[in-house]
């Protein structure tokens, strides 16, 4: 794996959580005026922003990541992009490039008192003279087409079956029993539980995609059909070839499942609380709030009764209590009232200003 490929995997770790603070962040700035409170980091209606803009930079991060490894393979280039052909071209108008090229940018063309230009120019012409000797043996050429320049390392394999057995041992195989094995991993230790039906279907979808065209004799219709006419109208992209549409969907796939688990921090997991449950506890805790009303209630009841002893069987007396107690609770209630009490003390203010008579003047 390339340095540039692990920095786009590590980025996952901290890039979408440190973007969304900021565009939250931006987005308050932009939809709150100054002065308004702004949502707490806790609240309903922060978390529910929060969720939303987190999912949109995760989506658009997954797009550039797949953007970025297509502009990284174009880079690269293939066999019919170095002699200028199309995927389709004859092996006779393969030759013909070949020697048209090769009598254009021999390195015999170049001086040799320019080491560096003639050095260069060797490393084209062995490129060249190696896509012409690769893409003229049909047998060659399948394997390239489906498994990319790594072919040009099985020296040992002559037939087409011997270029696919190994391509399925190295390249394959490694990958999908690898990817299998730590998702099951992953499931018994319930870890990642977000998304693990998708994660299967995506890996298996990606599988019957492989087998469908390694094991075809001609390029898949999902790319003759599909992608490559729908980038020839759409872009200038170049055709792509079967090892390169699976590396997208390999990229695609990987980076998806870093996207899955980015997405289940940002749904609850577990199972809910049952609402009966919370509504029971509530009920409880309603009625021992009753229970200690009525409680106090008696209490006081008896505390009162006890007060009111001495005057047992005076109806007199009683009344004249009853009245004392209710003069002193109203006026207890007017005096303590802040409103009456400042009006009380301007009028007082006023009294003594405007010249009252002694006997209505408060000392």
């Amino acid at each position: 794996m390339s340095s540039t490929a692990i920095l786009s995997y590590a980025g996952w770790a901290f890039l979408p959580n440190l973007v969304t603070g900021w565009l939250q962040s931006i987005y308050y700035g932009i939809t709150i005026r100054a002065g308004d409170p702004k949502p707490q980091p806790g609240t309903p209606k922060y978390v529910n922003h929060r969720r939303r803009i987190h999912m949109t930079v995760i989506i658009v991060y997954l797009l550039y990541t797949l953007y970025e490894a297509d502009y990284i393979m174009r880079q690269s280039g293939d066999f019919y992009q170095d002699l200028g052909l199309t995927p389709r071209v004859e092996e006779k108008q393969i030759r013909s490039k070949f020697r048209r090229l090769a009598a254009l940018q021999h390195p015999d063309k170049v001086p040799t008192d320019d080491p560096i230009r003639h050095a260069a120019a060797e490393s084209n012409f062995v490129n060249l003279k190696t896509a012409q000797d690769t893409l003229s043996d049909p047998i060659k050429r399948f394997a390239y087409e489906r498994f990319g320049p790594d072919m040009l390392k099985w020296q040992h394999c002559k037939t087409t079956r011997d270029y696919l057995v190994t391509g399925i041992q190295t390249s394959s195989l490694p990958i999908y029993a690898g990817s299998t094995l730590m998702m099951a991993l992953l499931s018994l230790t319930n870890y990642l539980q977000w998304g693990r039906f998708w994660r299967y279907l995506t890996l298996s979808a990606l599988f019957l995609l492989e087998y469908h065209t390694i094991t075809r004799p001609y390029p898949s219709p999902l790319l003759t059909q599909i992608f490559n006419p729908v980038l020839g109208k759409l872009t200038v992209h170049p055709p792509l070839l079967p090892f390169q549409l699976l590396a997208l969907a390999r990229k695609a796939t990987f980076t998806l499942f870093i996207a899955f688990s980015q997405l289940g921090s940002l749904f609850p997991q577990g199972k809910p609380t049952p609402v009966a449950t919370t509504s029971q506890h509530d009920l409880q805790q309603l009625a021992r709030l009753e229970g200690t009303a009525k409680a106090s209630e008696i209490e006081s009841s008896r505390l009162l009764a006890m007060e009111m002893a001495p005057f047992a069987g005076n109806e007199q007396g009683t009344k004249e209590l009853r009245g004392r107690v209710k003069e002193w609770l109203v006026n207890n209630t007017i005096r303590a009232d802040p409103e009456v009490r400042d009006s009380m003390g301007r009028a007082l203010a006023s009294r003594r200003r405007g010249g009252a008579p002694a006997g209505a003047r408060v000392s």
